[in-house]
């Protein structure tokens, strides 16, 4: 604890600094676009996670394109980088477009097991961001199977094999 002018304060966590600038920017954007949402901020395991929900889920839905979120993310993450000095691993969800995304993914990996299954040695992704093949590699946990990022950059993908 510090004390400012006798009165005991406890030092601000950087990452409730860095939702506070990410919804600040969030915010920003959304009245430019003149778009109404609520922004949510959490932090778990050491990352934040900013939320943008409306009352009216197709008042979103233009800026809830997975592309979109994940351009709107890095733009996000370079306004708290610039802010604050220090690098952001910040998730950006607009109108529940992470947990749509999520259920893609477990899709996608459902697929690429059945082929292991009829006979396949392993089932390669598609490139995907680091979050992504995170709960990709969750879920094949999950699975039973096993899985190991290969490529380098934007190539940079997922290979399910038999656990």
């Amino acid at each position: 604890m510090s004390e400012e002018e006798g009165v005991a304060v406890e030092p601000r966590n950087p990452l409730d600094n860095e939702g506070d600038v990410a919804a600040d920017y969030i915010e920003e954007l959304l009245d430019i676009t003149d778009l109404d949402g609520d922004i949510d901020i959490e932090v778990r395991d050491g990352r934040v996670y900013v939320s943008v929900h409306a009352t009216d889920p197709a008042s979103l839905q233009l800026l809830a394109d997975a592309d979109t979120v994940s351009a709107l993310q890095e733009l996000t993450r370079l306004v708290v980088q610039t802010k604050t000095g220090g690098f952001s691993r910040l998730i950006l969800d607009i109108g529940g477009s992470r947990d749509k995304r999520k259920s893609e993914l477990g899709e996608l990996v459902a697929r690429a097991i059945e082929l292991i299954e009829e006979g396949a040695s392993e089932a390669a992704l598609p490139p995907m961001s680091s979050y992504e093949r995170k709960l990709v590699h969750d879920v094949v946990a999950e699975r039973g199977f096993h899985s190991s990022s290969r490529g380098e950059g934007s190539d940079r993908h997922t290979v399910i094999t038999r656990g």
